[in-house]
């Protein structure tokens, strides 16, 4: 190593308040994006220090490094040799750290600029051993569930934090230390799994910043997450994993909802619809060779409990090794359509856009997902509303999946009573930029006919410069979930006419040459009436409040 990797202890570095540690292999060009967002950083240059851990990259790459630190005082290049996977550099960037905190990243991604002063902000204020800082997806979709709210101290199986398990975050380095908390080295997958776990597990405080975009992740063509694995190499990784979480937890509710993160996202999605049927036959008995013991041994019924109807009958499927089954079901489910149809659009004097819907799911011409009501034997001892003695109750069962037979397979599998309850159609609007905005949405008692209201006014701020777009409509169907343009008639939509003043500025339903619906909005013009639109509605609060 060109460097000592030592954690130096000087005046200097106890003002050192984060360590940003970044694994380095052959970068291209995004890596000045990287560097670029760190000389942006609103913390001061002397506040913080940027490890680049190169992996044995070679001479274009070291002086490619030394060239960024030569201008930089903060910045540190550790020559490494190489081990071929992130780990390794990443624990030579915790062992040669000296900030009070360590954050790691990936040299394709970037920081947002006020990152890294936010985060040290937050953990200080906190006391935090790891914070999550909101992570942005670019040309990748992120759960979003994690980054609703501000969480100071978040509760591991409670909180969301299982939805983020990148190692993109901010660590207190003592602590790291303290609990010997490393990345295997070598070619490990889910290494991040494992690193994280152990540190979500070891901290005293554990704390998401949502309210900030901190993070930038990017989706790089041929990355290793792309790439279909290999199943006898990448599961028992998966397995090291269990068993981390098997280390810390008792039988139960907790690890069950743990467990189950790993077997919805890592196993059964892999079985699922159009990726099952498109396997080769050959990889295909590979994989299921793999998951069906995996299933049996770690994955007991308890896991399934969570889970929506459809991983549920994988699941069972999966543990009774019932393979044709499997087959039957996904091709069952890439068989499926759905088809979203305005069937009445008219505005009301108010501003508001109010549209029926017709939503279809359709297997070769027919209904796809067909339920029927059944009464279930309850236990012993329950009793109606009215207090007398309760036998039976009815629940909603779905009919219509090609299943060779139920026998040996869970009483009540099929049952969809939850499922149903959280059925929602939303109606959304992707505009020239890309950004995509929830206009209308509700949960549906009929899929024949589906009442929304669309609020112009709502959903576009004063300075929202959209002129529209395309609308398309996310369904979501006993557990089954749907994206589809929306279709009109253009004769229904031409009845429909343009918005009146108090929708704001005018905004006009057309068919696109697409097919789908596309809502027009006027721009730069109309500030008059989306002042009087935006006048009427506060008027409107102030009356009901009285």
């Amino acid at each position: 190593m060109s460097q000592s990797i030592q954690p130096e202890s000087s005046n200097n570095a106890n003002s050192i308040r984060v360590s940003v540690v970044v694994p380095v292999f052959k970068p291209g060009p995004s890596f000045d994006h990287l560097i670029a967002s760190l000389d942006r950083q609103t913390l001061d240059s002397g506040a913080f220090e940027v490890l680049l851990c190169d992996d044995g990259s070679g001479e274009p790459t070291s002086e490619r490094l030394a060239a960024v630190a030569r201008t930089r005082p903060n910045v540190r290049v550790l020559s490494l040799e190489h081990s071929g996977w992130p780990g390794m550099p990443r624990n030579h960037g915790i062992d040669a750290a000296r900030g009070k905190y360590v954050q790691f990243v990936d040299q394709d991604d970037y920081l947002f600029d006020g990152a890294l002063e936010k985060l040290c902000d937050y953990a200080d204020a906190n006391a935090s051993d790891v914070v999550v800082g909101k992570e942005v997806g670019i040309g990748r979709p992120l759960p979003s569930r994690i980054f609703r709210r501000d969480i100071p101290r978040a509760v591991l199986g409670t909180d969301p934090l299982l939805e983020m398990l990148t190692p993109h975050k901010m660590f207190r380095t003592a602590f790291l230390r303290a609990n010997g908390i490393r990345f295997p080295e070598g070619r490990v997958r889910l290494e991040d799994h494992l690193f994280v776990m152990q540190a979500y597990f070891a901290a005293s405080t554990i704390s998401i910043l949502a309210s900030e975009p901190c993070y930038a992740w990017v989706k790089q063509p041929g990355s290793a997450s792309s790439a279909r694995i290999e199943p006898e190499t990448y599961f028992p990784h998966l397995e090291t994993v269990l068993d981390i979480v098997e280390a810390h937890t008792e039988p139960g509710r907790l690890r069950d909802r743990l467990l189950r993160h790993w077997f919805r996202g890592k196993i059964l999605k892999r079985i699922a619809g159009p990726r099952l049927v498109k396997y080769p036959e050959e990889y295909r008995d590979r994989l299921l060779n793999v998951v069906v013991p995996l299933t049996q041994r770690r994955f007991g019924p308890g896991v399934d409990a969570g889970l929506g109807v459809a991983h549920r009958i994988r699941a069972a499927l999966l543990r009774a090794d019932r393979r044709d089954d499997l087959l039957r079901l996904a091709e069952f489910e890439s068989g499926l359509q759905c088809r979203a149809t305005v069937t009445a659009a008219h505005w009301s004097r108010g501003g508001g856009l109010h549209l029926t819907l017709r939503v279809d799911i359709t297997r070769d011409g027919k209904d796809a997902l067909v339920f029927e009501t059944v009464e279930l034997e309850t236990a012993a001892g329950a009793k109606t509303s009215g207090g007398e003695p309760s036998r039976v109750k009815k629940s909603t069962r779905l009919t219509s999946l090609p299943l060779s037979s139920l026998e040996g397979l869970p009483t009540n599998l099929l049952v969809a009573d939850r499922e149903l309850r959280n059925d929602r159609v939303d109606v959304l609007l992707r505009d020239e930029s890309g950004t995509e905005r929830i206009l209308s949405g509700r949960r549906p008692r009929d899929l024949s006919k589906v009442a929304l209201s669309i609020d112009p006014v709502r959903s576009f701020d004063r300075t929202d410069d959209s002129r529209g777009g395309p609308l398309s409509v996310k369904v979501r169907r006993a557990g089954w979930a749907f994206d589809v343009p929306l279709e009109a008639d253009p004769a229904v939509l031409a009845r429909a006419g343009r918005s009146p003043i108090l929708a704001g500025r005018t905004c006009t339903l057309t068919v696109g040459d697409g097919g789908a619906v596309e809502l027009h909005r006027e721009w730069p013009g109309g500030s008059f009436k989306d002042a009087a639109g935006r006048t009427v509605r506060r008027i409107r609060r102030l009356v009901r409040r009285r």
